[in-house]
């Protein structure tokens, strides 16, 4: 394969994705959906024409973890806070962390049912399955009404950094102890000073920085505090969601000395850059995760019934569950936001990221896929079907 035809198919995947984009503003049908079946498409091409590839499986980690920071990022960059948003907030974090909690639990059972594992194992797998995808969720509430989508931005990134936080607590730890917790509570509050002390490093580094490239500096620092926390187990995504909430509410800050050592007068036109920056940089990012995720699917393995009712178990227990819950802790209409429960980007990671010692073939990339499809195709139909107008809003 020449460098050019590369090129062209590199350049090509990013058009259908912009195509892609354009057709879920009009139908409400996830790009993310249709990346997996061009993935799938360009799978059964290639077989076709016996062309060689390369193990794409190996960069699909790399490409998640960058998507995910720069979703997330992304999204944080739009939130503005203020008191009034503290129900909102806690509401979503609730919600996020009971149905979070509920969901694994049940998927535990299911898990336990399909191998006969010890509970650890199944524990340990069902996690990736109970995640909230913010990398679907985010761009799919783009046509909700303006505290819906507040909910679902909040609510999913909260659901990425507490299902970081308990699978990290559940591969490092083989039992529940005290000095577990004290272990988990030490790394929560390492987690959180360091996030404070990088919001305002970074603020600071902004209004310095006189040469021409400067964001890609902040997205690569991001980054590179990011893996480096992680590489300890921490839960560095509270650093990126609480970095971009910062940075958008800067302004807010009336203390005169902050004021006059951290804001300066590019600062909203160096905001408006940064959140285009990474919302362009997550799009190319997401458009090749997904289309490689779809690539590298075995669809073979779909017509084991087997595999097919376990997964329907999976998706009734993942929607039914976010139903009830939501009902506790979310006032006025449930749709569509009931059907914004994606498995995608997030849960692939984690996924990819259990030890080999935990992974069994009943609960394997196939059965993943499944289950990310299946959510996504409910998602579609949910909010398609939703007799809610995008400028309605709810009481939250």
């Amino acid at each position: 394969m020449t460098t050019y035809t590369i090129l062209i198919i590199l350049s090509g995947l990013v058009i259908f994705s912009y195509l892609f984009d354009l057709v879920a503003s009009k139908t409400k049908v996830p790009s993310v959906l249709l990346l997996l079946l061009l993935g799938i498409g360009l799978r059964f091409l290639v077989d076709y024409l016996k062309i060689q590839t390369f193990n794409f499986l190996s960069i699909l980690p790399t490409l998640g973890t960058v998507g995910l920071i720069l979703i997330v990022f992304e999204g944080s960059l739009e939130l503005k806070y203020d008191r009034e948003k503290n129900k909102i907030i806690k509401s979503a974090f609730f919600s996020a962390l009971t149905i979070l909690l509920a969901t694994a639990s049940i998927i535990t059972l299911i898990i336990y049912q399909i191998t006969h594992k010890d509970l650890y194992t199944c524990i340990a797998n069902a996690i990736p399955f109970s995640v909230i995808s913010s990398a679907i969720a985010i761009p799919s509430a783009a046509a909700l009404g303006k505290q819906d989508r507040e909910f679902v931005i909040y609510e999913s990134s909260f659901s990425d950094i507490l299902g970081i936080i308990i699978f990290n607590f559940a591969i490092t730890n083989h039992s529940i102890t005290t000095s577990a917790f004290i272990g988990l509570g030490l790394s929560t509050f390492l987690i959180i000073l360091l996030s404070a002390i990088a919001c305002v490093v970074l603020l600071y580094v902004m209004g310095k920085l006189v040469h021409h490239i400067k964001f890609f500096l902040i997205i690569s620092i991001l980054i590179l505090v990011y893996a480096i926390g992680q590489s300890y187990h921490l839960s560095s995504l509270v650093l990126i969601l609480s970095t971009g909430l910062f940075l958008n509410n800067a302004d807010t800050i009336r203390n005169a000395w902050f004021r006059s050592v951290f804001l300066y007068k590019n600062l909203s036109a160096d905001l408006s850059q940064l959140y285009q920056l990474s919302a362009e940089s997550a799009f190319i990012l997401r458009t090749f995760f997904f289309v490689i995720f779809g690539f590298t699917m075995n669809i073979s393995e779909l017509n084991d019934k087997p595999v097919l009712a376990n997964g329907f178990f999976i998706l009734v227990t993942i929607f039914a569950v976010r139903f009830f819950f939501l009902k506790v802790f979310k006032n006025g209409a449930l749709s569509p936001i009931g059907y914004i429960a994606p498995r995608g980007l997030i849960s692939i990671l984690l996924y990819f990221n259990l030890p080999k010692s935990l992974k069994v073939a009943e609960v394997g990339p196939s059965f993943l896929f499944l289950v990310v499809l299946g959510t996504s195709l409910v998602m579609t139909l949910g909010i398609t079907l939703s007799k809610n107008k995008p400028e309605e809003t709810s009481t939250v």
